[in-house]
């Protein structure tokens, strides 16, 4: 079955950068989209960068900029480089990663970003 591991969550302080980290197995990498979510604390979860398996990139409108989703085909991980972090940028953090051609689907356990001084 396809698993997903996040890592790299942790506390920074406004203004730093931090890098999260997803290693995928059970798949071929390349053949699924893939996507960061997030869900601060009493709100929903909503996206916040998509990769496509041909390497399109789409954005929430409060990252544009600041943050970029990547992938290392080989390694079969996904990245989200943050920079120019806020606090309002606080959340779990999860990856997701959906199969264009079955259309499985699969989420990653979260792990957590705290921004603050």
């Amino acid at each position: 079955q396809v698993q997903l591991v996040e890592s790299g969550g942790g506390l920074v302080q406004p203004g730093g950068s931090l890098r999260l980290s997803c290693a995928a197995s059970g798949m071929t990498f390349n053949t699924y989209r893939m996507a960061w979510y997030r869900q601060a604390p009493g709100k929903g979860r909503e996206l916040v960068a998509l990769l496509t398996s041909n390497g399109g990139t789409n954005y929430g409108d409060s990252v544009k900029g600041r943050f970029t989703i990547s992938r290392d085909s080989a390694k079969n991980t996904l990245y989200l480089q943050m920079d120019s972090l806020e606090p309002e940028d606080t959340a779990v953090y999860y990856c997701y990663a959906r199969s264009n051609r079955s259309g499985r689907e699969a989420w990653g356990q979260g792990t957590l970003v705290t921004v603050s001084s």
